[in-house]
């Protein structure tokens, strides 16, 4: 009688084997040899190492770099006598890692703003151990997008995608350089994840002024480092910006966040042409952050200002009106209304549907040219006296913001160009928190001609912005 004994393999995810092992007839003479059944088995071991993941990574990873910077800042010596006396100022050497990715093959790089927003030097470093200077081209601090140029041809290009069809689930791989200056290594990592969300509007930290609106939010580790490397699909095309993450550590807990690459290349595409981003403006501004509870009893955003003359007002919107819908995505608090705005470009046609009574009304704002500030930067801190904001100024204000810089008396004509006012204390240009007064001065002075920036402010115990720009 035959015996026969059945050995049951199941190995990373392809079908289990039956495989007779004992007591095996034998082979006539003659016969060909049955192929080995060890040989089958690893070949399929090692056809099931080779994932969508590891395809995807492959395809992407020539065109990643990874980014070191170096500036410059001044701190305070501190010392004894420093209680008694203003503290001497001193210049020290900052390094800053980040990564990128390459966008055209002439040598265009695409990256984060914040990485590389103050650097005096830049180096790009290739997978294949290439280190390259690098100059900048420009940056939109709104959008945390920043594009570099090196001198070398034929630089491998990804493939782009598109955030319209993404799958809440489906696979996310994002590659960059986590820890470089303890690695030492410039071939990028890998981390996989899924799409956990779309469309995330985050809002500014404690020590973040900047705004992230309709990310992507991935659960693929994103640490330190990574900033500016590209986030994948399965199919190895880019369909995001790593960016940001939310974390009470600073470093990855599963919330990561991504640029759509669509406004990422949009971006680019302008810096490219044109040296800096032409930012569309509406003439309206709505309730802050501070009102986003008043949303469910209006039903909408309360309207708060409307710039006389300006593209909302030629279209009949008028202060106190309720917004329900901007370009038919509804409008549930601020950021939705920021986010409806960003990827306007100047002349787009805006419609905003307004709740008047019982019914709803639509109103087309065709967009215009931020309001431009002075002949010169200067001129704008001659119409703005600015103080630094204390313990004892903050409770003598009732100001809600711990830091920051008052502005105690301006001119109308700085008034009418900035909508700022006396009695706002300004937190924040662009993606850098404001502790003082002479810093708003040295980050205007950063700001070049036809640059779009952002001063974030707090007025009345709301965050506000506005966004403006040197002729």
């Amino acid at each position: 009688m035959m015996r026969h004994a059945v050995l049951l393999l199941t190995c990373l995810g392809f079908p289990a084997a039956i495989v007779a092992c004992q007591d095996a007839p034998a082979r006539p003479p003659g016969a060909p040899a049955p192929s080995s059944a060890p040989d089958q088995v690893q070949q399929r071991l090692e056809s099931s190492r080779r994932t969508a993941i590891v395809d995807a990574t492959a395809r992407i990873a020539p065109s990643v770099v990874s980014i070191h910077v170096v500036g410059r800042r001044q701190v305070a010596q501190t010392g004894f006598f420093d209680f008694f006396f203003m503290p001497q100022q001193r210049e020290e050497r900052v390094d800053g890692f980040g990564t990128g990715f390459v966008l055209r093959a002439n040598g265009i790089i695409l990256t984060n703003q914040h990485v590389v927003g103050d650097a005096e030097t830049i180096t790009v470093s290739f997978a294949d151990g290439t280190e390259l200077e690098a100059t900048k081209l420009g940056e939109d601090p709104t959008t945390d997008i920043a594009v570099l140029k090196v001198d070398r041809k034929d630089l491998p290009v990804p493939a782009i995608g598109r955030t319209s069809d993404l799958m809440i689930g489906e696979w996310a791989v994002a590659l960059g350089n986590p820890f470089t200056y303890v690695l030492g290594n410039p071939e990028a990592t890998v981390t996989a994840g899924v799409v956990s969300a779309k469309g995330r509007n985050i809002l500014p930290s404690r020590d973040q002024s900047g705004l992230y609106l309709d990310m992507i939010q991935t659960d693929a580790a994103i640490n330190p480092g990574n900033s500016g490397g590209p986030l994948v699909n399965a199919l190895g095309e880019v369909i995001g910006v790593n960016s940001s993450i939310l974390s009470q550590t600073g470093w990855s807990v599963g919330l990561g966040f991504a640029i759509p690459i669509e406004r990422a290349v949009r971006v680019a595409d302008e810096i490219i042409a044109n040296g800096a981003i032409r930012r569309a403006w509406t003439g309206l501004d709505v309730t802050g952050p501070r009102a986003m509870s008043d949303w469910k009893s209006q039903g909408g955003l309360r309207v708060r200002q409307v710039a006389p003359g300006g593209p909302a007002a030629r279209a009949g919107v008028s202060e106190g009106a309720i917004l329900v819908e901007a370009n038919g995505r509804p409008l549930r608090n601020f950021l939705d209304w920021e986010a409806a705005k960003l990827d306007l470009r100047v002349g787009d046609e805006l419609a905003v549907t307004v709740k008047e009574g019982s019914r709803n009304v639509v109103h087309r704002i065709v967009t215009g040219d931020l309001p431009t500030v002075g002949a010169a930067k200067v001129t704008v801190m001659q119409g703005l006296d600015l103080v630094t904001v204390t313990p004892a100024i903050q409770a003598e204000r009732g100001i809600r913001s711990e830091r920051g810089a008052l502005i105690f008396r301006t001119t109308d004509e700085v008034r009418r160009a900035t909508g700022l006012a006396e009695g706002d204390v300004i937190v924040g240009i662009n993606r850098t928190p404001v502790t003082s007064a002479q810093q708003v001065a040295t980050l205007l002075e950063a700001v070049r001609p036809r640059q779009a920036f952002r001063i974030y402010f707090e007025r009345d115990g709301q965050l506000s912005f506005t966004d403006l720009s040197f002729r």
